[in-house]
Order: C-alpha cells, then structure tokens, then sequence
C-alpha cells in the first residue's frame, strides 16, 4: 500500500469490512474500502472499539446536533489498535506497536488549529461525524501523528477508552481544577464518571455527583466520589436540591461540570456554585435552555463550555500507566465483531440500565 513504508505480512487476502450505519436502527457489516497509505499515515487493525452515546443518537435518528447522516457511514470513534503499516514518512510508529487513537484530523491551516485550539476547527475530519466514516472496522487508515503508542501495562481496551476519558480531562483543563478546588458533578453517565476521574486526578478534594439514578449514584460511590446526592427532575425541586448538595459537599462548590445539559442540571450548577466559581458544561441535552443566568453573573459565576478536546491523549495515557486513573471498572460489556453482535451491542448501549461502556473485541 504505501511507498517506502514498512508493513506487517499477510494482510492482502482479506477483505476489510466495518460496522456501516445504512438506516434508522439499521447495522450492517459490509465491505470498507480503505485509502492509499500516504507517507504520514499508518494502517491500523483495529483491536478494542468503544460505543459512545453519539454513536446510539446516530443510530436511532441519523443525527447528532447539527450533524446529519445522509448517506451510509461507518459508525464508531472510541478505538485503539495495532500498527499494520506504515507510510515512508512515519519515524516514531512501527508496525506491531499497540496505539490509542485520537480521532479527530484538523486542517492545522486556520486561525484556530495555529492557535492550538485544534479541536474547534471548521473544517475538523472527525471518525463517524457525517460524512466522515468511523472505526468500528477491522482495519483503519489513520494519521501517524494521531496514533499514541500504548505504555506495557495499558491494554488496548483502556487505549479506547482514552477518547471518553480525553473529554473529562479536557473540561478539567478548562476550569482550572486542582487540590484547592471543590467539584460537584451533575449527572453520573459515562462522561460524568470519566469527569469525575479527571477531577480526582487533577487533585480536587472533594467531589460530589449528583444523579437522578440510585445504580448510576452507587457506581460512582465506588469509583471514589466523596458523596452522591439523588435529585428529581423537577425544576421545581432545586431550591431544595442546592441545600442537600451543599450539606454533601461539606463547604464551597467550587466548580460544577454539568455532564447532561439539560434546563434543571444546568439551573442547579448555576445555583449551587460559589460566588467566583465556575460552571463547565459539558453534557448537551437540550440545544436550547432557560436558564437563571442573570443571578450567576451578579455572582460572578463564569460559564465555560468545552467541545471534545486538544493534546489530551499524553495525558491521559499517563495517567492510566501511573494508575492515577483506573478506566477499567467502566468497561461492562464486551461483543464481539458479528452482524448480531454489533446488534446487539447496540441494543445493551442504548438501553442504559447497569451498561456504563460497552466495548468491542475485534
């Protein structure tokens, strides 16, 4: 395939196939042709694949925010794998080597890639983000650059879980968390638990998760929050809600990381949040929400967004090597690649329940 490039042998016979998104609730495994290897690229099998919420919302509406599927796409993004081949350019990859895979390819061209702020770029080729195809195939071709070798005691499933976990360490980033800062959590989901590792990681000392969900609250008991508060979906219950939070925190909330984006969680981290904190939100359940803004900014409360993340990937895999962060405990499930397993993977991801990351083993 490439010029110049090293590969590893025997991978001509076989016909690449993935996992494509043809329809509403429709999976199927179908031949992928992959492009030529360029002289920075490498061909990556993939070994562990990952579902992600987006991935479910893709599935059962063929859209995602603004982003709409209007022709068949391979789905999945969470991924890590092992270097098949290489371009004649690529020094620091051979084939063999296990990487985590960061799933986004920028321009690098406009103001906000020579900036560093990457990840906002327009033009942004994101894995499964129509109409760019995904990962959840049996071999990739990726970017070099965007391939994070794996240290020996990482497995290649705690590699794909790098992308969640890039999420929470890139809003951790983004509101300065550390020893002197108090966190709260709204919403105990995937990327609320992946928040909550980050937020312990970076140093915070005490956090609090606050859930709608007595199995979702008790998960992340054990996964090291402080103290967990059950709240309604009520909006009319927050007044309540903020005193029983702040009793759990035992002081100031420093920052809050809403991890679902709806009115009420969002109405409660603005409440609840110290005068001068900061509220992050993470979590985009509603598009459009009506919120009690004016009081928090009298408060001097700051509002921060974030949208995926930028050079998380080092991070995060040093935090895995180190055993600062443990991601295995979030793996629930595992399937295989076959037409009924991809089925049903998806069904176990979509119905919630006791499934926190559902992974595949290819």
């Amino acid at each position: 395939m490439g010029k110049g490039g090293m590969s590893l042998e025997g991978h001509g016979e076989e016909e690449n196939m993935a996992a494509w998104l043809v329809g509403i609730n429709t999976l199927k495994i179908q031949p992928f042709k992959l492009p030529a290897l360029e002289p920075h690229d490498v061909r990556v099998r993939m070994k562990a694949v990952g579902i992600c919420g987006s991935d479910v919302h893709y599935l059962k509406t063929l859209r995602c925010a603004d982003f709409i599927v209007k022709e068949p796409m391979v789905i999945g993004h969470e991924c890590a794998g092992i270097i098949e081949e290489i371009g004649s350019e690529v020094k620091h990859l051979v084939p063999g080597d296990r990487v985590a895979i960061e799933p986004g390819i920028s321009c690098w061209r406009c103001d906000l890639c020579k900036d560093g702020r990457y990840n906002l770029c327009p033009d942004m080729k994101f894995f499964a983000t129509p109409p760019v195809h995904g990962s959840l195939a049996n071999q990739i071709v990726h970017p070099a650059d965007l391939c994070f070798k794996l240290p020996d005691n990482v497995s290649l499933e705690e590699g794909a879980m790098c992308e969640p976990l890039s999420v929470g360490v890139h809003a951790c980033r983004r509101a300065s968390v550390g020893p002197e800062t108090n966190v709260m959590i709204m919403g105990a989901g995937p990327i609320g638990l992946v928040t909550m590792l980050s937020a312990r990681a970076f140093g915070a000392p005490r956090i609090v998760i606050v859930d709608v969900d007595d199995h979702r609250l008790s998960v992340a008991k054990d996964l090291g929050a402080d103290e967990t508060v059950k709240v309604s979906t009520k909006i009319e219950d927050v007044s309540e809600e903020v005193v029983q939070i702040h009793k759990a925190m035992g002081g100031r909330v420093d920052i809050t990381f809403d991890c679902a984006g709806f009115n009420k969680t969002m109405t409660t981290a603005l409440s609840a949040t110290r005068a001068g904190g900061k509220v992050c939100l993470v979590g985009m359940g509603h598009g459009v929400m009506t919120v009690p803004l004016t009081p928090a900014a009298a408060r001097e409360v700051d509002v921060i967004g974030i949208f995926r993340y930028k050079n998380t990937w080092p991070l995060c895999l040093e935090f895995l090597r180190s055993g600062k962060i443990d991601v295995k405990p979030l793996i629930t499930h595992r399937f295989g690649f076959s037409q009924k397993e991809v089925e049903e993977a998806f069904e176990t991801s979509a119905r919630g329940g006791n499934a926190i990351k559902v992974m595949f083993n290819l």
